[in-house]
């Protein structure tokens, strides 16, 4: 399903970047800790999926996973630099062509967007099958996303040029969150921490949906005004709160000996 994505090499040094600074090597870390976390939970497919994360400091590049690794083998180390252009920077390897597309794009044309998470997760793109709105306004989970949320209906094929990369920006605008119809989804978060805590909780919120829908009784919605009072609530400290929770998550990973930081 995946397609290599074939272009130049271009190294860090004749750029006169430099890499080795504490915040790129804590971003590292991080984004190759959400790798192994989407791999425990079942959020991968195959080699095809792909998260990307601007490199601190420098917000021509991005991190992104090399072409041909599942999430479980991806270790800081492993991962890309990349620039907007197709240059990898650092690493060995290629990225996926769609995975350099739409990454590229995204960061170049939206620079609020600091993490970018792109799954076939099976609860939420499961949603993206369904004509209408995917996410309902049901359960408090879901309400983490009330008013967050865009709809791309129109699944184009794959992401193989710079225009499909365009195009998905364009459907994300200001959201933070894009159901890509017949496809799958994208979280655009303004850190990697927040970008895993949302790409969790939204699978966590289509689960339970779906089992709701499954039991074929009526449907209770929340109504609007307590819809959004309850997404003002958690959007306080929804900042801090993805922090802890990546935290957390990180230390399990090191307690049941992943060796991510590698």
């Amino acid at each position: 399903m995946a397609h290599t994505f074939l272009s130049g090499r271009s190294t860090a040094s004749s750029r006169g970047v430099r890499l080795d600074s504490d915040a790129v090597s804590e971003a590292r870390i991080e984004l190759a800790a959400c790798f192994q976390l989407a791999a425990q939970k079942g959020f991968e497919e195959g080699v095809c999926n792909h998260f990307s994360a601007v490199v601190p400091g420098h917000d021509d590049l991005f991190f992104v996973n090399p072409y041909g690794y599942a999430f479980s083998e991806i270790t800081a180390s492993r991962l890309l630099v990349c620039d907007f252009d197709g240059h990898v920077i650092e690493g060995e390897g290629q990225p996926e062509a769609t995975a350099f597309y739409i990454h590229a794009r995204l960061h170049r044309l939206m620079p609020r967007v600091k993490a970018a998470f792109h799954t076939h997760m099976p609860n939420a793109t499961a949603l993206c099958l369904l004509e209408g709105p995917p996410l309902l306004w049901l359960g408090q989970t879901a309400l983490k996303f009330y008013g967050r949320t865009a709809v791309d209906e129109d699944y184009n094929g794959l992401a193989l040029d710079a225009s499909e990369g365009d195009r998905i920006a364009g459907a994300l605008g200001d959201a933070d969150i894009l159901f890509l119809k017949n496809h799958g989804v994208m979280v655009a978060g303004a850190s990697v921490a927040e970008a895993w805590d949302d790409l969790y909780y939204l699978e966590r919120a289509a689960e339970v949906q779906l089992k709701a829908m499954s039991s074929n009784r009526p449907l209770k919605p929340v109504p609007h005004e307590v819809a959004q009072r309850a997404y003002e609530q958690m959007r306080l400290g929804d900042k801090e709160s993805a922090r802890a929770h990546l935290d957390s998550a990180m230390r399990e990973l090191r307690r049941h000996g992943v060796a991510f930081d590698e």
